[in-house]
């Protein structure tokens, strides 16, 4: 994803006042640019709850976790593409756009469905 693109959807996000959307936003962005290295994310805990009740419960921060069939999400690439997002902090929690993205490791699920998918406006978000 080139740099214009992510510095647009940014401040798109920065900009969102509606916390829901504006999670919903920065999930798609994150799964979108991880999704170029061949990883993939799934929307969890909380956040996922926000999504499924179209913002009746809001969670404040944004979980995300790899999906196991994805290549290893290594401290060093995590850093990498974090910092495309001009992300502060980590290795685990990250500010980003004024809102807090955590990175949680591989989703731990015995559910046999698949995930349900979202469109969003840079990208699927699981």
């Amino acid at each position: 994803m080139q740099n214009q693109k992510i510095d647009r959807a940014l401040k798109d996000i920065a900009g969102e006042k509606d916390p829901t959307l504006k999670s919903q936003k920065m999930a798609s962005l994150c799964s979108a640019l991880f999704r170029e290295y061949g990883i993939e994310l799934v929307v969890v805990g909380g956040s996922a709850i926000e999504f499924y009740t179209e913002g009746a419960y809001t969670s404040g921060d944004l979980d995300l976790c790899t999906i196991k069939r994805t290549p290893s999400l290594s401290m060093r690439l995590r850093q990498e593409i974090m910092g495309k997002l001009r992300a502060k902090g980590g290795p685990r929690s990250w500010e980003v756009a004024g809102m807090f993205v955590d990175l949680l490791g591989p989703v731990e699920t015995m559910a046999k469905t698949t995930f349900r998918k979202l469109r969003g406006p840079y990208g699927m978000v699981s």
